[in-house]
């Protein structure tokens, strides 16, 4: 039986293929020694591949693009997974700013 992500690589395999020649366009045209220029993705479905590892991806998370470097633990996993869409928002604010009532009084 398939699992549901080799499902999902070979039903997205054109945006893989695409991607993987622009990272090799990338490292060719980068000096001997140097890094590569990230490559910017809008496909945040895409499935890592072993071939991307040791590159750096700009993958768009709705506003910027965030640069995700792409380690050998990477591999089977979304692009989308590394480049959060939501910022953090802490909880605890309000306990600065008790009013007098909630205070206690004296």
């Amino acid at each position: 039986m398939v699992s549901l992500s080799a499902r999902r690589f070979l039903a997205g395999k054109p945006l893989v293929t695409a991607l993987l020649k622009k990272l090799e366009k990338a490292k060719l045209d980068a000096a001997p020694g140097e890094r590569p220029d990230r490559v910017r993705t809008f496909a945040r479905t895409t499935i890592i591949v072993p071939e991307m590892v040791g590159s750096i991806i700009g993958v768009h998370n709705g506003k910027i693009f965030n640069r995700v470097k792409i380690k050998p633990e990477c591999v089977g996993h979304y692009l989308g997974e590394f480049s959060l869409t939501r910022k953090r928002k802490p909880h605890a604010t309000h306990i600065a700013k008790a009013s007098k009532s909630s205070k206690g009084r004296k």
